[in-house]
């Protein structure tokens, strides 16, 4: 096919520019620009999981980025391709303005986004399951189990096991499952530690559960990931994971502490505060958790009636037998 004089390119007769010097930059510098923006990874607290739940999820952001990028690399390198391939001093280009349809290209535009649907759809079939934060964590070692109060504006962690409490600092045994009871006093907030994985929502007058494990000792960044007020971005605390033994020692030096979890104590702790400081319980009062989830589960009165028929309570203790 000869190439065609563009009349909306009228300089496209003319010799083709010298150098080439676009394509040669892009091709140098492509590899120190990949190596500057994976140069911060380290640092991202989701690509560096400590635990196997944190692990699934890092590996499920790479998978679904892998995707995307099945289809924005080839876009951006061809539409680079095609600006310079058809710049308007190209005369070896060839001219089409009537072009309008290929079936070549339909086939493609349409059967790799077809599949790559298709692999995420089985993928977040086989993960949802998987990574259920109300799914126990199988393992040799018996759970702990813990019981999580978002308060204004620190986090309460109540060992159910051991009769002891925290403010703002989880201690937990590595290589042992963490079973998270969770709600909140007030305003709805949101747990997460990013290098164990998982971030769930709390609200007052419902529990909420989660899994979790630590497979390496160390001490990991937990955070409320939900604005909540003023005192939000305050509102931290630290994981430390350490070996069975530390975390007894840990549990037999908190049991030995001055403070007492009462339920006056709890009604001082629950009020506003900024930068709460760490504090250690030795004990808890009974049952307290569930006081909290149930604070707005009022018992029925004892002068209200239920009436079958209109499915409604009536104030009187009278059944209702119609609504006009």
């Amino acid at each position: 096919m000869r190439d065609e004089v563009s009349p909306i390119f009228p300089d496209r007769g003319k010799s083709p520019a010298k150098g080439g010097w676009l394509s040669t930059t892009v091709r140098l510098s492509s590899p120190l620009l990949l190596a500057l923006l994976l140069s911060g990874c380290s640092d991202i607290a989701l690509f560096s999981p400590k635990g196997d739940i944190g692990e699934q999820e890092r590996n499920l952001i790479l998978i679904a980025l892998g995707l995307m990028l099945v289809v924005v690399v080839p876009v951006i390198v061809l539409t680079l391709v095609f600006a310079w391939r058809y710049r308007a001093t190209n005369t070896r280009a060839t001219y089409t303005p009537k072009w309008a349809h290929s079936t070549r290209i339909e086939v493609v535009v349409w059967t790799i986004p077809c599949i790559i649907v298709a692999i995420l759809a089985a993928l977040i079939v086989k993960t949802t399951h998987e990574l259920d934060p109300y799914k126990p964590i199988e393992s040799a070692n018996k759970p702990v189990r813990i019981e999580v109060i978002a308060l204004n504006w620190k986090w309460l962690f109540i060992y159910r096991d051991y009769g002891v409490a925290s403010v703002n600092r989880l201690a937990i045994p590595v290589d042992t499952p963490i079973e998270f009871s969770l709600t909140a006093e007030s305003i709805m907030n949101s747990f997460f530690i990013p290098q164990l994985g998982s971030q769930i929502y709390v609200m007052a007058g419902m529990q909420s559960k989660l899994h979790l494990i630590a497979n390496s000792e160390g001490t990991f960044a937990g955070q409320s990931s939900a604005f909540s007020g003023q005192g939000f971005s305050d509102m931290r605390f630290d994981t430390i994971s350490t070996s069975r033994q530390a975390f007894d020692a840990w549990i037999a030096k908190a049991r030995s502490s001055s403070l007492k979890l009462d339920e006056a104590t709890y009604g001082a702790l629950k009020q506003p505060s900024l930068k709460s400081p760490v504090a250690i319980y030795a004990s808890v009062a009974p049952g307290l958790f569930k006081t909290v989830v149930n604070q707005y589960m009022h018992a029925p009165s004892m002068d209200m009636a239920f009436d079958v028929s209109a499915g409604i309570c009536t104030a009187d203790g009278l059944a209702l037998r119609s609504i006009k």
